[in-house]
This record gives structure tokens, C-alpha cells and sequence, in this order.
């Protein structure tokens, strides 16, 4: 059974226009070996889950042959599955059982770097400098006239410098290499044709097997400045500082890079390619997003937004203005692997979880494609990890002095009241998790119409079947401090939001869905958003 689309959908519109995708950081979504570590048959285990919550599109994180440095995003073989994860008759089984449920399934991409152990890589280390082999990467000679000191200024996005020096065939120092990541991630160079031959070959051999398209991680990587030139120290950004611009990435380039991956895309019809884009600027997103170009873009602005009015407001306009003009669908996301979720975001406890809840229903009222990612829909918070359990590169490569994104990659609990929680049958999870969270568990909160995971199935249905979601507008009422109010034009359907600290009248309509209950006398609380038709 190919995955269906809702009846209200027109037949017109590809099925990523307005989809909910949920992403699956496969390491913490469910265990099937009791190894304490996610794979394949876990994630295909949960899909009965998935379908009962209403999602259309699933995504993993790589699963692809790895010596983990990087969790999986450290590829040595981009054609073949890790064990650790299970095996291509695995993956091949998940395909098959998503589409039966009627989810579609999105892998993740990675091709800014190969992992170190990638039999490129290694045959670069034997090989000369100036040699076909060096050239798959991006090789240079340090300064000084001992070439002791690295080719350029600059620093990993996970720590300390971006370049590595190797020993030569010979046993003496030589040459460096780029990795924007960890050392074990080295940059490709994507001014070599080997690269962009072999990306098809993995574009084609993925595609052959059913999957419906690509998560593509760091799109706006790949091409680097001409001539890897020195930069200011403010001129970086960090992997944990959110969107600050960094001038090693959104080079013009990477735009034909772009084109070369549609081109293979359009010969397998209704199949999307979703980029992580990490820019700023709402004209230069939109040109990641032109006709032959990608179909769809992570927009992080929602991730980033102070819980403010003003602030969520302004977001959702730059997001819409970022698209508007090259006529592609926005993309919502509140959270993912790689930043805080929001409960933590926005103050922990009872107030983050109220906050994290209202944000939800204004996402979930926006035209465009959702992406949930796994916990959120439970109201998981972020974990402060013993340092002792802390796996993430940053940790290190940073001396300890930042604490990576382990915080947000703690395993699904399913059902239980103790650890882990039906996540794995075994005796420990690669991360710890709480002994506390037995009250956010899938199996609590499906047996609780208040729950979290409640309002999401609620939204979603909704989202799915109500006539005040068709269109792909949107237009502001006017409304009191620290709120607003949309609706989508064409129909009946507003949504209104109060980040301030008093209770507000709500705008005509009678309230379909809230995030929490609505005062005595019918008023809007505080930190509480609404739907009303």
C-alpha cells in the first residue's frame, strides 16, 4: 500500500506541501536487541505508534556504516547499513512496513565530509600530495617554513582548529587536512568529479529501494570560499550557537551542488529533498529553494525565538517571506537533535512544558510542512547528563568546556516505571534515562486526555480533517501586549496566542482546541494558545 494523502489535500499539490514528518533520532527512538543503542527493527516496532498519531512522513538520522565519532554523521560507507543499526534487510523491511502504515520514509544525507575510516580517506593518507586520491578531499600545506602551522585560521564548529596534520607515506609531517567537524570528519571537495559520481551512485542506490526522499545535513555547506582564506574570530559560528552567520558556509556554489541532486530526484517522481539550512537572511534561504533546486527547507527561526509575542511573530513572518518569492512551501520546527527542546527553552518545569504546549497549537495552525521530533509530542524536556554520560564530540573537542547536544538525545520512554522505560529490554541506555519520567511515558499519557501527547493527536487530526486548514495564507488581527492572532484567509479557523502575564479576551469563534484550559469567565490565560472556528 502506497501512503495516502488526506482527502482535503488537492491532488495537485506534492504530499510534502502540508505534511507532518516526524523525526527519529534512531539512536534513542526504541531498542529491538537489548543492546541499550535505537535501530531499524525498533523504529519499525513503533510504527503502529506513528500512524496512530497522525504523522505522513517519517525521518531517521544516518544509519549508514559508521565508526560512530559522530553518532552516525561520520560516514565510512554511505551505501551500506552499520550493524549497531541493523542491516540493509532491515531497512529494506521499514521501507516496506512505512508504507504500509502510509508513512513515507526520508533518510538522512550527509555529504559535506566522509567519516575518516571511508576507504577514500584512507587511501588519501597513503597517497601523495597532489595526488587523485588527496583531491576527493581538501588537502593543504601549513604556513610557516616548516608547515607546522595550519593552512588558515579556522576552528571546528565542535572545538578546537578545523584542520588536521598527517603523517606521510614517507613518516614525515606534511600536509593538512579540512574538517569543519570533528578530525574524523573530513571535508570533501566538491570541485572534484568523483564526489559529485558518487553522491549520485548513493542518490540512486537509496531510491532503488523505495525511500521518498532526503534530509540533506549542512546544505549549505559543501562549497567552501575560494582559496580558504583567513577570516575575523567573530566571523565563525558555532554548531551550539544556533544560526550566527559563519562565512565558511552559504557560498554561492553550493547552489550547483544543489541543482546536480535535483537533477537525479526529478528522474523518480513525487520523491522531496529537504534541506538543513542554517541561514539567516530570508532572500539568500530562498534561493536553496528555487524550481531546480530543493523542494523543501529547515526553516530554525521557531527553534531560536524567544517566547515572546513579538519575537514568535516576527519568525513566522521571516519564514513565510523567505519562501514567498520562489513560491515554496514554509517549514515549521520547534525542535531536533541538535538544540534544546523547548520545554527547556522556554523555563523548565510546569511553566516550560505551558509554554512548550501553546507554541505547539501555533505551529500546528501555520500553512506548510510540520516536522515534530520524536519526544516532543510527550513534552520531553532536555536532561542535565552526569558528565561522566556525556558522548557528544563537543564535549571533548571543546575541553569541557561546552556540554554538546546529548541533553536533547535522551531515549523515547514507551511504557514502565523505571528505566528504560520499554525504550530497550536490556540493562542500560547509551544515554541514562530519568528515573523520574515514568509520568511522561507514551503509555501514561495515551490513557490521559490532558497530556501532552493528547493535544497532539487532537491537533493533528484536526490539522488532518478541518476545512480551516486549506490554503496557504495567512493574515494578523489586531490584538492586546505580548499576544497575537492569526487566521488562515478563505476560512473560518483562528489561532491566538498570549505570552503576556494576564489573562486576554479571546477574538470571535468558538474555541475548537487550547493548549491549557481557558479562564472561568472564558478568557485566554497566560502562556496558552487557542484555536477557534
Amino acid at each position: 500500500m502506497q501512503p495516502s494523502q488526506s482527502a482535503d489535500r488537492a491532488a495537485d499539490r506534492p504530499w510534502w506541501s502540508d505534511a507532518i514528518c516526524y523525526q527519529v533520532y534512531i539512536r534513542s527512538f526504541a531498542d529491538s536487541n537489548a543492546d541499550g543503542v535505537g535501530d531499524l527493527d525498533g523504529v519499525r516496532s513503533r510504527l503502529g505508534y506513528l500512524e496512530l498519531l497522525g504523522v505522513d512522513a517519517l525521518w531517521i538520522t544516518p544509519c549508514y556504516r559508521s565508526p560512530m565519532a559522530d553518532h552516525g554523521y561520520d560516514v565510512a560507507d554511505p551505501r551500506d547499513i552499520d550493524p549497531l543499526f541493523g542491516d540493509l534487510a532491515a531497512f529494506d523491511a521499514l521501507v516496506a512496513a512505512s508504507h504500509e502504515h502510509g508513512i513515507r520514509l526520508i533518510i538522512d544525507l550527509v555529504p559535506n565530509h566522509t567519516s575518516d575510516q571511508h576507504e577514500w580517506f584512507q587511501s588519501a593518507l597513503t597517497s601523495a600530495p597532489g595526488s587523485p586520491e588527496r583531491d576527493r578531499y581538501l588537502f593543504r600545506y601549513g604556513q610557516g617554513d616548516d608547515g607546522a602551522t595550519p593552512p588558515n585560521n579556522w576552528p571546528s564548529q565542535f572545538g578546537g582548529p578545523a584542520w588536521t596534520r598527517v603523517t606521510e607515506p614517507h613518516g614525515q609531517p606534511g600536509q593538512w587536512y579540512l574538517h569543519l567537524f570533528a578530525p574524523e570528519q573530513p571535508d570533501l571537495n566538491w570541485s572534484n568529479p568523483d564526489v559529485e559520481l558518487d553522491l549520485e551512485k548513493t542518490l540512486r542506490f537509496w531510491l532503488d529501494r523505495g525511500v521518498d526522499g532526503f534530509r540533506i545535513d549542512v546544505a549549505h555547506g559543501m562549497a567552501k570560499p575560494h582559496g580558504l582564506p583567513n577570516a575575523p574570530p567573530d566571523a565563525f559560528g558555532l554548531i551550539d550557537e544556533g544560526s550566527k552567520p559563519d562565512v565558511r558556509f552559504d557560498n554561492d556554489g553550493v547552489h550547483e551542488v544543489h541543482r546536480r541532486v535535483r537533477s537525479v530526484l526529478d528522474d523518480y517522481p513525487d520523491r522531496v529533498l529537504v534541506g538543513e539550512i542554517w541561514v539567516s537572511d530570508d532572500e539568500r534561504f530562498g534561493r536553496y529553494l528555487r524550481p531546480d533546486e530543493l523542494h523543501l527547507g529547515f526553516n530554525f527561526r521557531l527553534t531560536t525565538a524567544k517566547f515572546e509575542a513579538g519575537e514568535i511573530r516576527a519568525a513566522i513572518e521571516h519564514s513565510l517571506s523567505a519562501v514567498a518569492a520562489v513560491g515554496a512551501p514554509p517549514t515549521w520546527t520547534l525542535s531536533n537533535h541538535d538544540v534544546t527542546r523547548p520545554v527547556t527553552r522556554f523555563g523548565g518545569g510546569e511553566l516550560g512544558l505551558r509554554r512548550a504546549r501553546a507554541l505547539a497549537l501555533v505551529e500546528l495552525g501555520l500553512p506548510g510542512t510540520i516536522f515534530v521530533y520524536n519526544g516532543e509530542e510527550l513534552g520531553l524536556p532536555s536532561v542535565e547528563l552526569p558528565d561522566e554520560a556525556l558522548q557528544d564530540p563537543v564535549w571533548e573537542r571543546s575541553g569541557h568546556t561546552r556540554r554538546g547536544r546529548d541533553a536533547h538525545r535522551v531515549p523515547v520512554p514507551w511504557e514502565g516505571e523505571a528505566p528504560g522505560y520499554g525504550f530497550t529490554d536490556g540493562e542500560s541506555t547509551w544515554l541514562p534515562i530519568p528515573e523520574d519520567w515514568h509520568g511522561l511515558t507514551v503509555e501514561t499519557q495515551l490513557e490521559d486526555a490532558n497530556s501532552t501527547l493528547s493535544l497532539y493527536r487532537q491537533a493533528l487530526e484536526l490539522r488532518r480533517g478541518h476545512p480551516g486548514f486549506a490554503g496557504d495564507e495567512l493574515e494578523w488581527y489586531g490584538a492586546p501586549e505580548g499576544c497575537f492572532a492569526y487566521r488562515r484567509p478563505g476560512t473560518t479557523l483562528v489561532c491566538a496566542l498570549n505570552t503576556s502575564s494576564v489573562p486576554v479576551p479571546l477574538p470571535p469563534g468558538d474555541p475548537v482546541l487550547s493548549s491549557a484550559p481557558l479562564t472561568e469567565d472564558g478568557q485566554l490565560p497566560p502562556d496558552t494558545a487557542v484555536w477557534l472556528a
